[in-house]
């Protein structure tokens, strides 16, 4: 997997970033999107800041004025993707009006977390792994994405240490679970290990009855 960096960066180009002004904001929330919607639909696999700016209708050196050069633009995008899917997956947890068990609210985000844009974030966690040095972030922000909402939807009354652990314990196991189904194909397996760990969940709310 090969992520170009290209001839310039904002230093040899001696371009500045948009001074964040509502105006510039708007300019680069658009030209996010748009590169999002590229990403997500033709993955990390040769992306540039060339490629970025196709899909944005733009020039590279406009791209340069308001990211910080390819690297940044990537985690941005990849940020925005997980973004979506948290708010899908929340949607979907969240839908009617009673309370889920923490295994019932992960069966009903799992098809969320496995849908369309599933292959382009799966990508971008295998690129951290690739490149620690150069995309920690990719994975970092991960975490720090997903963490929030896994901790909020924990029984109220648990302590602060045993949502973290529960929390952290869903956020690994998924994870895993998404990384052996795109690269075993093992579907059977995966959905095997999946129900465990609803069961370990109902079984983790049930000892407080």
């Amino acid at each position: 997997m090969n992520i170009s960096a290209d001839e310039d960066s904002p230093e040899r180009a001696g371009y500045r970033r948009s001074a964040g002004s509502p105006r510039g904001e708007a300019r680069r929330r658009e030209l996010l999107e748009r590169v999002t919607e590229d990403l997500a639909a033709n993955g990390l696999v040769d992306f540039s800041l060339r490629r970025a700016a196709r899909a944005a209708g733009a020039t590279h050196k406009v791209l340069l004025y308001h990211f910080d050069g390819v690297d940044d633009l990537l985690v941005q995008a990849v940020v925005r993707l997980r973004e979506r899917r948290i708010g899908k997956a929340l949607d979907a947890a969240t839908e009617g009006s009673v309370r889920r068990s923490l295994g019932e609210w992960v069966r009903a985000v799992w098809p969320i977390l496995v849908g369309e844009e599933a292959r382009v974030l799966d990508q971008a966690i295998g690129l951290a792994m690739y490149d620690s040095e150069r995309y920690a972030a990719l994975g970092r922000e991960a975490s720090q994405q997903y963490l929030p909402t896994l901790l909020s939807v924990c029984p109220q009354h648990w302590s602060d240490r045993r949502k973290l652990e529960v929390a952290e314990m869903v956020l690994a196991t998924l994870r895993g679970f998404l990384v052996d189904a795109r690269t075993s194909g093992d579907t059977a397996g995966v959905a095997a290990g999946f129900e465990a760990l609803v069961r370990a969940l109902d079984r983790e709310e049930a000892a407080d009855e």
